[in-house]
């Protein structure tokens, strides 16, 4: 009864509501897969398809590209991606970090499941993006993939999870950078490839500066509940206008990309039309008040880094 008379003390709206209901309903209140698929964050998915996509234009380029390999590198990005979204489900809510949220409920920090459910689960799409990275492995006969891929799940949970998380040390947007730019665009190539292009880089730092755009917003958002949670991330340390210029920065560093390359590639003028979406991404980060209006910058920032992925991949191919 203590515990439950805690969580309706709880700054979390969704953890005061979810006491609420125990209280009133005398039980655990139902978990729906809805609960399960929210907590996938699905909207987050586009990041990793968008270097997949890059690379297999550009492999296709060098008369390398290979379907299977290709959707086995799409499999490993986007098991990797859900399998970290379980993870800092159950990492900040472990840590307490949820408990100061303002935002969508998390499936631990609410209170609704086990967390040993979630890590679990975070593990088992650990592994699956594993198996796949073996088979594509095995087809192509890189066998040093293997220690590139360790790296990247050993970096997606230690992005919240362990003593000292980076995401926590303000870090996440390198190793977002990183791993969901450059390792991923290039990896996808060179998984089908021998050919060494200086195009895979500036098309992975191009994708990269997406998803570092993606991470800013939504810790932007969160600056004063982090602040509360002692969640020093980059946006905390930099302060909320700073954190907005940046991220104003990052949305219109990809444009490098075919600016540099419009004259050898005529599909690059496809790329310019992105601009269309980051055009109101950018008024609306300038100008936003409330939560709200960032969570939809950061839903259209994803997907304009998808279609930017995809048509940079269809420049370079064609």
């Amino acid at each position: 009864m203590n515990q439950a008379k805690d969580r309706r003390k709880s700054g979390n709206p969704a953890v005061r509501a979810a006491a609420e209901q125990r209280v009133a309903a005398g039980g655990e209140p139902r978990i729906t897969w809805r609960n399960w698929v929210g907590g996938a964050r699905l909207r987050t998915l586009p990041l990793a398809v968008a270097p997949v996509a890059a690379g297999a234009g550009i492999a296709h380029m060098v008369h390398g590209f290979s379907w299977p390999l290709t959707l086995l590198a799409l499999a490993v990005a986007v098991f990797l991606q859900i399998g970290v979204n379980y993870a800092n489900d159950y990492s900040d809510g472990v840590r307490g970090t949820d408990e100061f949220r303002v935002g969508p409920a998390r499936l631990t920090g609410s209170g609704l499941v086990n967390p040993k459910h979630v890590l679990i689960t975070a593990l088992v799409f650990f592994g699956l993006a594993a198996v796949a990275g073996l088979v594509a492995v095995a087809l192509s006969g890189r066998w040093w993939f293997l220690a590139l891929g360790a790296v990247a799940i050993v970096a997606a949970w230690f992005y919240t999870g362990g003593k000292r998380p980076y995401g926590y040390a303000g870090l996440g947007e390198l190793v977002v950078f990183i791993f969901f730019g450059l390792v991923a665009t290039v990896g996808t190539v060179w998984l089908q490839s021998d050919v060494q292009t200086q195009e895979v880089w500036f098309a992975g730092a191009g994708v990269g500066f997406f998803a570092v755009a993606v991470l800013i917003v939504n810790n932007i958002r969160d600056i004063p509940t982090d602040r509360l949670a002692g969640k020093k991330t980059l946006a905390v340390r930099i302060g909320d206008r700073a954190s907005r210029i940046l991220f104003v920065v990052c949305l219109l560093l990809p444009f490098v990309v075919p600016a540099v390359f419009g004259f050898v590639y005529p599909g690059m003028v496809l790329v310019w039309l992105v601009l269309l979406i980051v055009a109101p991404c950018i008024v609306i980060v300038l100008t936003a008040k409330t939560p709200k209006e960032l969570i939809l910058v950061l839903q259209l920032t994803s997907f304009a880094g998808l279609v930017y992925g995809v048509l940079l991949g269809v420049a370079f191919a064609f």
